[in-house]
């Protein structure tokens, strides 16, 4: 009989789980030997354990469905968080020390499920080979959801080696259920009676199937469509529906939302502020504003949006579509925004974009909004760093696609490891690293939330300037073909060939940050002034500053 390492990796196999993303040490030994028997497993190093559980995120998005993860007595938590927040579905394989060696307190024991239990809605630790791969059929269940959770199994050296283990067939999943007739009936109500409506959408409602039933729904009432804040993966460009999203700054998504009285959740959370401001509001609905719940993440997004259009009868009605256009070649002066215009105006169909662009991607959602269908995938929980292990796993879950990766320069040194991976595993990313030696999401912040004091003590905190990071050197270290560009002639030369030569690739785009001096300074005050602006003229703001 197969041992317990065995079994398990034929027990995922046989589920559909076939990738893994892997950051082994001693106690998964058993694991990393046994791959050689499951030929169907695929394999793939990461240097870092964040850096695996962040490709295992982008794949999930991509492949719709689970990889796993296989980390050493403890996980990467900045990356489940995100993948956690945006309901990612996700197999962690945690080793642990032997059962009867735990009581010896060695030097690396450590409480792993109360670590998982921050970033896991199950966290299980296998006591036995015999029960080890239906353990894994539990957690396999559990992370497919819905809604796609982060499953952990913590599997100690001994439950791993021990003989005897019998892989288990997939679990049985359940299909989730459509919106009540009673809720359906009031949501169509709302949407046909008087007033202002909107549809939040997140999640599942955000691919291209939904938004076209949520399109026809809004083109025959006049409800308008958001999408949150940050969405897990959002279908768009050309020939699909187009969507807003909310602004990341409260104030300015408050002049979005303001006005509304019915706004109908689609797998999505009411929206809130990102963090508490001194006099400032947290919970974003407007006031008056009356909050309907069409789908949750545990329900059938797609089946209850149908029903919806069924009963204010717009199955027939033409979607609003995004018209294709191109925003133009960019000129002149080498900023943040030029490299936005770039990718917008020579992105192929198909590309998957992992925006961790922070401030230096604003622009972004405009110049692609018409550029060929492609995907996004965000920066869910705001635990910056997973951008480049994001695009990895993409990569590998849609290897015919382009995957270019939008990194801020403090973001990509969490989990510069990822440019290994891609080299080694050979990987089609454009990694463009914004490097405007500054953590500049943060010096924003410092002025929002009124911290007075801060001088230059303070502000040597956000700055990145000494030493000067070299993305050039650090992605040529690990076999990543890279070019800087301090000019919009050299990043056009530089992402035109990284476009038309596959493998991974790295672009140091040497920007301005894109608020400082007069601009930063004024900012907080002109946020603060929007609530009592006329309506269109807190809009035209609005669009200035976040179009």
């Amino acid at each position: 009989m197969p041992n317990g390492a065995h079994a398990l990796i034929q027990t995922l196999v046989d589920a559909g789980i076939t990738t893994c993303f892997t950051n082994p040490g001693t106690s998964e030994m058993h694991f990393v030997a046994a791959l050689d028997t499951v030929p169907e497993m695929r394999a793939v190093l990461a240097l870092f354990e964040g850096v695996a559980t962040g490709a295992a995120d982008g794949y999930a998005r991509m492949a719709d469905k689970p990889a796993a993860t296989l980390l050493h007595l403890g996980c990467g938590l900045a990356n489940l968080h995100n993948a956690r927040k945006g309901k990612v579905p996700m197999l962690n394989i945690v080793g642990d020390h032997a059962t009867y060696h735990v009581q010896y307190d060695a030097q690396l024991q450590s409480d792993i499920e109360t670590v998982a239990h921050n970033v896991s809605s199950w966290v299980r630790t296998s006591k036995s080979t015999a029960a080890l791969c239906q353990d894994a059929a539990d957690a396999i269940g559990a992370c497919i959801g819905p809604p796609g959770q982060v499953a952990t199994l913590i599997l100690p050296a001994d439950v791993s080696w021990g003989e005897g283990g019998v892989p288990m067939p997939p679990p049985k999943i359940t299909p989730p259920p459509v919106a009540q007739d009673a809720i359906v009936a009031a949501v169509a109500q709302a949407l046909q009676g008087e007033g202002k409506k909107a549809f939040l959408l997140g999640g599942r409602a955000l691919r291209a199937p939904a938004l076209m039933a949520v399109a026809r729904i809004a083109a025959h009432t006049g409800a308008k469509l958001f999408a949150e804040v940050l969405p897990t993966r959002i279908e768009r460009g050309a020939s699909l529906p187009p969507v807003e999203r909310l602004a990341y700054l409260a104030e300015l998504a408050s002049v979005q939302l303001n006005g509304l009285d019915h706004l109908i959740l689609v797998d999505a959370k009411a929206p809130v502020s990102f963090f508490a401001y001194p006099g400032k509001k947290s919970y974003l609905v407007p006031e008056g504003c009356e909050l309907h719940e069409i789908a949750s993440s545990r329900q059938d997004v797609l089946g209850s949006l149908e029903k919806l259009s069924r009963a204010v009868g717009a199955e027939q009605t033409a979607p609003l579509l995004q018209s294709p256009k191109r925003p133009g070649r960019p000129r002149g002066k080498f900023t943040a925004d030029k490299v936005c215009k770039a990718i917008g105006q020579l992105m192929p169909e198909n590309t998957i974009i992992v925006d961790e662009a922070q401030t230096s991607g604003i622009m972004l959602p405009m110049y692609t909004a018409g550029a060929p269908r492609h995907d996004v995938l965000t920066l869910t929980g705001g635990a910056i760093g997973l951008g480049l292990p994001c695009a990895v796993g993409a990569a590998i879950a849609c290897p015919q696609r382009k995957v270019i990766a939008l990194e801020g320069d403090g973001s990509a040194m969490y989990t510069i490891q990822a440019l290994w991976t891609m080299a080694r595993e050979r990987l089609d990313v454009i990694s463009i690293v914004f490097n405007n030696r500054s953590y500049a999401i943060l010096n924003v912040e410092l002025q929002r939330v009124g911290a007075l004091g801060a001088g230059e003590r303070a502000k040597a905190q956000l700055d990145l300037k000494n030493p000067p990071l070299d993305f050039v050197r650090l992605g040529e270290s690990m076999g990543v073909a890279s070019k800087r560009a301090s000019t919009t002639e050299e990043f056009l030369a530089a992402f035109e060939h990284a476009l038309r030569t596959p493998g991974p690739h790295l672009i140091e785009a040497i920007v301005p940050p894109t608020m400082t001096g007069l601009k930063l300074r004024v900012l907080p005050h002109l946020l603060q002034s929007l609530a009592n602006l006329p309506q269109p003229i807190a809009r035209a703001i609005k669009r200035g500053i976040a179009p």
